[in-house]
């Protein structure tokens, strides 16, 4: 299976956080709002436009650029 990142999960879809790459300030966002390693995400909506996306992280709903949530690998298993 090919690396997989969270951008690219459909609604319904969940992975587990593998790495956050990205500029520091950005990582820092992310890892605030709980996106670490080992966390599990579920894209629940995506905008009509595509772009953000919305995502259960750790109990709470966050919208997500296209371009921040790239920077999220997640782990090799995906999971509906």
């Amino acid at each position: 299976m090919s690396t997989q990142f969270l951008n690219t999960l459909r609604v319904g879809e969940s992975g587990v956080v593998a790495h956050v790459a990205g500029e520091r300030a950005m990582c820092r966002r992310l890892f605030d709002l709980g996106l670490v390693p080992g966390t599990t995400v579920t894209c629940t909506a995506v905008s009509p436009a595509g772009d953000p996306a919305a995502y259960l992280i750790r109990g709470a709903v966050i919208a997500l650029r296209g371009r921040d949530a790239a920077g999220v690998r997640l782990a090799e298993e995906v999971w509906a």
